[in-house]
């Protein structure tokens, strides 16, 4: 922090306006807070969406974004307890009250009065940030912070996806429509989850083969060859159990639908500004469809996905393609956003 309590961050303005790295104030944690001095912040769609095109809207301006964070504990408020100066941690992004009936339920990630590091609270584009501390998760001993700091959000959201809201089970059937940087990690989850066939489905020969890397048993190209078709094929011509959907797209969320086999459940976890259309009624509901939305995730999800990193059973070694200094945060941004260089997870690293 220095004598100065002075930091750096990348600040948003205004959308198409470029990032700009300024000196602000370091946040003093209130007494139910924790001072992180972030070590690595991931940057996903989200980020994309709002600062490029527009399409979420933040609190207030300027405000530093960034969600996905994991760092060091640089101090505690004075109500705090449970956590230690220097202990490693990271940032589950979802603020929620604690008190409503989705929370009282377990499910935080809906809340009614929910809000977002990043979104609307300051993020972790800086070299401090404060988050309640019941917000923080230990990671484990050795676990990259990199690594860590995605799967606060990158990560949790297929695995909830998957787990939590389509309660995928050993055995069957799924598609992943969208390739990208979730849709990778649900390729893995689906995997792990002992869901067979998984197929993989994206437009970019460079993501199919991570798919296909990542554990897809097979990869549709949706340039070249009918996605509907495709997957049918792959399941004995009757479907797939579960269709799950990073894309956030009207086409992309009705090809999941249609992949469907009859009583299966489709979940949409891309976010997009197109209103849903799928199959008329009198298919969707002869067939009992099902028709899901999954965001985010939980704390509990946070912890259950470390654990697995850190036993080796998730492996996220690949994930991770290109790394920025803060100083190039609206770099790193553009570099998501114009898919330079085949990028799968962009983290920017302000320590």
């Amino acid at each position: 922090m220095g004598g100065s309590g002075l930091m750096r961050a990348a600040r948003f303005n205004g959308a198409g306006e470029p990032l700009t790295v300024q000196d602000v104030a370091v946040p003093r944690p209130a007494p139910d807070e924790v001072l992180v001095r972030v070590a690595a912040t991931g940057l996903c769609g989200s980020d994309v969406h709002i600062a490029v095109e527009g399409i979420t809207p933040t609190a207030f301006v300027p405000i530093t974004l960034g969600h996905e964070i994991a760092g060091t504990v640089a101090a505690v408020g004075d109500a705090v307890d449970g956590w230690t100066v220097d202990q490693r941690v990271c940032v589950f992004p979802v603020l929620s009250d604690g008190t409503c009936r989705s929370c009282l339920t377990g499910h935080g990630e809906i809340c009614l009065d929910r809000r977002i590091v990043g979104i609307h609270a300051e993020g972790g584009l800086a070299e401090y940030v404060a988050v309640p501390a019941r917000n923080l998760a230990a990671v484990p001993d050795g676990v990259p912070l990199e690594q860590a700091a995605v799967c606060t959000d990158a990560v949790v959201t297929p695995f909830h996806a998957l787990t939590d809201v389509a309660r995928v089970a050993p055995g069957e059937s799924v598609a992943v429509i969208g390739a990208g940087g979730l849709g990778l990690h649900a390729v893995q989850i689906a995997a792990l989850s002992g869901a067979s066939p998984v197929v993989a489905v994206d437009t970019r020969p460079a993501q199919l083969e991570r798919a296909r890397r990542s554990g897809a048993d097979v990869v549709v190209d949706a340039t070249g060859e009918s996605v509907v078709d495709a997957v049918r094929a792959a399941t004995g011509g009757v479907g797939v159990d579960v269709a799950a959907e990073f894309v956030g797209a009207q086409a992309t969320i009705a090809q999941a639908v249609e992949c469907l086999r009859t009583g299966g459940r489709a979940v949409v976890a891309g976010l997009g500004a197109d209103p849903i259309t799928v199959l008329p009624p009198t298919s969707f509901v002869r067939r009992q469809l099902q028709l899901l939305g999954s965001y985010g995730g939980t704390l509990v999800t946070l912890h259950r996905v470390l654990q697995l990193l850190a036993t080796g059973r998730l492996d996220l070694s690949g994930s991770i393609t290109h790394t920025f200094p803060l100083a190039d945060a609206d770099a790193a941004l553009r570099t998501l956003h114009e898919k330079s260089g085949d990028p799968q997870r962009v983290v920017v690293l302000p320590g």
